[in-house]
């Protein structure tokens, strides 16, 4: 699920939105909270979501690091954080993964929110 949160990310960056689409699970129940947004609930609403997050030139870039993997059978999630190539916004986030059928981990699940504090160490404080 490493590799999954991987993609996440570079999709993320490259705002590859067929590649975003592909990594949001298709046969589990899907939600997202972005940072400061309302719950969004099922498929349909959160790639909306990320179609306007995506296509917005004014979307910063995002990287991640501190990567934090916990497995429990076929569910999955990943806590990193998050941060603007500047370093300047670093966000705290949970990213659950589901194996589906097929055998591949696919995401049910991200939530991003502001640190208190963004330090240096933020991503070494999540291992």
């Amino acid at each position: 699920m490493l590799a999954a949160n991987a993609l996440f990310y570079a999709a993320f960056s490259r705002r590859d939105l067929p590649a975003m689409e592909a990594l949001w699970a298709r046969a589990e129940p899907v939600t997202c909270i972005h940072p400061g947004w309302n719950a969004l609930i099922g498929r349909d609403e959160v790639l909306q979501s990320w179609r306007a997050i995506l296509g917005n030139p004014a979307s910063p870039s995002v990287e991640s690091s501190g990567e934090s993997a916990h497995v429990a059978g076929d569910l999955a999630w990943v806590l990193c954080t998050e941060a603007a190539p500047d370093g300047e916004v670093q966000l705290v986030a949970t990213n659950l993964f589901r194996r589906e059928e097929d055998g591949q981990w696919r995401l049910c699940h991200h939530q991003a929110g502001m640190l208190a504090k963004a330090t240096p160490q933020a991503a070494r404080t999540l291992n």
